[in-house]
């Protein structure tokens, strides 16, 4: 196995490991305590879910993997911060959505050859990643992974003890 494949393998495998860990409080948190804040002040576990579901969408138009699947989502989850939103989606929505956008991430990372994950992603041009290649769709991974692990952390707090 050459070293690049290594390489994304283990990014792949910390990326899987973040989502399945993160899957794991979605689904032991109820739609009731998922309206509860993370921390007094804080946001809420249905914001930090649409949040997720989000910045998970937009990955495949950066990525350059395909259009982003919900449009509806950035507005409420990235353009605003929480209790800013009368009205948000319904929690079943945002976990469907959620898993959905998970799933298509997961088939297309399958079909990406290895030497793929270091070509440029679509926020930067071709002339800027001539002089800065380390801006490549598996960095763009590696940082999604680590966004997703703080808010897992987040959501944790959420999680009834005893």
């Amino acid at each position: 196995m050459e070293h690049t494949d290594i390489f994304v393998k283990m990014a792949l495998d910390g990326w899987y490991g973040q989502v399945k860990a993160t899957n794991a409080i979605f689904e032991k948190l109820t739609d009731e305590e998922l309206m509860n804040e993370v921390a007094p002040g804080r946001n809420r576990g249905i914001y930090l879910l649409g949040h997720l579901a989000a910045v998970h969408d937009l990955m495949l138009p950066l990525l350059r993997l395909g259009e982003a699947m919900y449009p509806e989502l950035p507005p409420i989850f990235l353009d605003a911060p929480d209790k800013s939103i009368p009205q948000l989606p319904p929690v079943a929505r945002l976990r469907e959505q959620w898993h959905t956008v998970n799933e298509k991430l997961s088939a297309e990372f399958g079909r990406l050859p290895a030497a793929e994950w270091f070509t440029r992603h679509n926020n930067v041009s071709p002339e800027d990643f001539e002089k800065e290649p380390h801006r490549n769709r598996l960095n763009v991974l590696l940082t999604r992974t680590s966004h997703l692990s703080n808010h897992r952390g987040q959501l944790a707090f959420l999680i009834k003890k005893g």
